[in-house]
């Protein structure tokens, strides 16, 4: 009750306060969630056609990003040239209309750098999913951005879904839902660190694979709980590579401090992230198959046909 009430007034309360309220909401949850967040016991159930990963990798390692602002858009690139220096590539989404215009320019670095993108939603405004007439009306524009930029991957903002409803896009995968987060305004985890197949009859391909999170997203843990190293991620992704799974974790550009400045209070220092993705590099070295959204939803589905 206490997180509705928060979420109705939200529109009228200064940012820095929602932060504290909402810093001190987490924290007086966290004795209550430890048996389901960030581990998830039973999510590691394999489906049974699954036999493993490509060339015999251990898990997959997933990397995401959701372009909030015109400050993530700025971004981008950045993001891009220090995953890239580490040795690895991550997909984009971008709100088509918010503060910043996506250029078609931006795209195609992406894609010339083997990095990739998707749609996030239409207007970021939480009235997506209001109700279902309001959803497909806007699905048309979402299916207009997704022709124009040339891309089959969608995630809805702050991970509202209806996994119906998605079924109006012409998508090849979406990235809108987690196997467990009790945190997020829509709290209903779909309980699995696998991909898995969401049939419908809304459009001709009759369905899509999801790809739901399985690291904490980074404003829940860097930004509100103020952790100052990466190991929520770092044990959630070891539990995760134990058990064969997919490790897809969503990390906001508009959060990074990339100059360790630390005069922000929603940003954290990006050496966590680097440090993340260090440890990665040194402890599954040839053992993680990091793959792009669309070829993990490309691999899913032929293990279904």
């Amino acid at each position: 009750m206490l997180k509705k009430i928060f979420y109705i007034l939200k529109p009228f309360i200064p940012r820095k306060l929602q932060l504290i309220l909402r810093r001190k909401l987490i924290v007086s949850k966290l004795p209550k969630y430890k048996d389901i967040w960030p581990v998830l016991k039973g999510s590691e159930k394999k489906p049974e056609y699954f036999k493993g990963w490509p060339e015999g990798k251990q898990f997959a390692f997933v990397l995401t990003h959701d372009v909030e602002h015109k400050r993530g858009y700025d971004r981008v690139i950045r993001l891009m040239e220090l995953e890239k220096k580490l040795g690895f590539v991550s997909s984009f989404t971008f709100v088509p209309e918010r503060d910043y215009k996506v250029e078609k320019e931006l795209l195609d670095t992406l894609r010339a750098n083997n990095f990739d993108y998707g749609v996030h939603g239409l207007y970021h405004d939480g009235k997506l999913f209001s109700s279902e007439t309001e959803f497909l009306e806007r699905a048309k524009k979402i299916n207009s951005y997704l022709k124009e930029w040339n891309t089959r991957g969608f995630r809805a903002p702050a991970m509202h879904h209806n996994l119906d409803w998605i079924g109006a896009l012409e998508i090849d995968y979406d990235m809108s839902t987690f196997d467990t987060d009790p945190f997020e305004p829509q709290p209903d985890g779909v309980g699995t660190i696998f991909p898995f197949w969401v049939e419908n009859k809304r459009n001709k391909s009759g369905g899509y694979i999801e790809l739901p999170y399985t690291l904490p997203q980074d404003f829940t843990p860097f930004v509100l709980i103020k952790e100052s190293s990466p190991k929520i991620w770092i044990d959630k992704l070891n539990w995760i590579a134990q058990n064969n799974g997919m490790v897809l974790v969503n990390v906001h550009p508009d959060y990074i401090d990339f100059e360790s400045s630390r005069k922000s209070y929603e940003e954290f220092d990006v050496k966590i992230y680097i440090e993340f993705l260090e440890y990665v590099n040194t402890n599954y070295e040839g053992k993680y198959w990091n793959a792009l959204p669309k070829d993990v939803a490309g691999f899913w589905k032929s293990l279904l046909h």
